[in-house]
C-alpha cells in the first residue's frame, strides 16, 4: 500500500472561513475524506501547523519513514523558510509542493518560494485539486 503525507502550514486550518474568493468554502477535513475515499490504496497521514519548527520536524520524521512522498503545503512559510527549505534538502522522501491559489498571480512577495528548489515538483492555482495532483503524481 502506497503511504503519502500532508503536511499544511499556517492558517490553512481556516480554509472554509478565511478568504473564500481565493481558497473556496471547502474545509480541509472534508476534503480530506474525499482524498482518502477516492484513494483507498493510499494510507494517507495529516499533519497541519501554524508553527515552523513543528513542521520542520514531521518534514524530518517522515522524510527518513517509509513513506511513498510529502505533500506540502508550507502557505506564508513558502516565501520565508529556509528552515523548511533545508529540512526538504536534508530528507529521503520526495516532496511536492502544493499551493490552493496561483502564488504567482498574487502579490510580489509571494513570487517567491525557498522550497521549490529543493522539492520533485510543485502544483499550484488549482485550489484542493492541486493536492489530489499531487498525489497522482506519486502514483504514476
Amino acid at each position: 500500500m502506497d503511504k503519502i503525507v500532508i503536511i499544511n502550514g499556517p492558517n490553512l486550518n481556516l480554509l472554509g472561513k478565511r478568504e473564500t474568493a481565493i481558497y473556496g468554502t471547502e474545509t480541509f477535513e472534508d476534503f480530506f475524506l474525499k482524498l482518502k475515499n477516492e484513494y483507498p490504496n493510499v494510507a494517507f497521514s495529516y499533519f497541519q501547523s501554524n508553527i515552523e519548527g513543528e513542521i520542520v520536524n514531521k518534514l524530518q520524521e517522515f522524510g527518513f519513514a517509509d513513506y511513498n512522498g510529502i505533500i506540502l503545503n508550507p502557505a506564508a512559510y513558502t516565501h520565508t523558510s529556509i528552515a523548511i527549505a533545508d529540512a526538504i534538502k536534508a530528507i529521503k522522501t520526495p516532496v511536492v509542493e502544493v499551493h490552493i491559489s496561483n502564488i504567482t498571480n498574487r502579490e510580489k512577495y509571494r513570487h517567491t518560494s525557498y522550497i521549490t528548489p529543493f522539492c520533485k515538483g510543485s502544483i499550484i492555482g488549482f485550489g484542493l485539486n492541486s493536492y489530489r495532483l499531487a498525489v497522482e503524481s506519486f502514483l504514476i
